[in-house]
């Protein structure tokens, strides 16, 4: 990926605070889910509940895909990432405390439930993309770009 890619995604994904995340069941269908991130670089960082679908869907199957749209004031001017991602449940408590740590930068809010025992029904997934699509309707209406990470 060149770097003028990379910047226009890393522009998307450092100014949004929520994104659309898609697992797969163990029956094959796609579940769609909004949740809250957290990024170093391209690397996405998500807190999700210990026993939750989308826990059990990625311990059946690491693939996910996901989007992330920056904020616009009409649809010439729409922008976005979606990427095609691996995504792990974290175990190594040096990358979840890091994990952790980007997650109160962007949302400081957070401190309070990370003092609370409701922290201990949460794990982190840490997302890798693999395969990133660039939106950016501003060079024409659809326009995307795939890039390989």
């Amino acid at each position: 990926m060149d770097q003028t890619n990379k910047q226009f995604a890393l522009d998307i994904i450092s100014h949004a605070k929520d994104m659309t995340l898609a697992t797969i069941r163990p029956d094959g269908y796609p579940q769609a889910t909004t949740v809250s991130y957290a990024s170093d670089g391209l690397t996405l960082y998500v807190g999700v509940g210990k026993y939750s679908q989308k826990a059990e869907n990625i311990r059946h199957c690491d693939k996910v895909s996901l989007t992330i749209n920056a904020d616009y004031q009409d649809w010439n001017h729409i922008k976005g990432v979606s990427m095609g991602a691996r995504a792990e449940i974290m175990h190594d408590p040096k990358e979840i405390e890091y994990a952790g740590e980007c997650m109160l930068r962007k949302f400081p809010q957070a401190a309070e439930w990370a003092q609370s025992q409701e922290k201990d029904a949460m794990i982190f997934l840490k997302i890798t993309p693999q395969v990133i699509s660039l939106l950016d309707y501003e060079k024409g209406f659809g326009h995307t770009e795939l890039v390989k990470v």
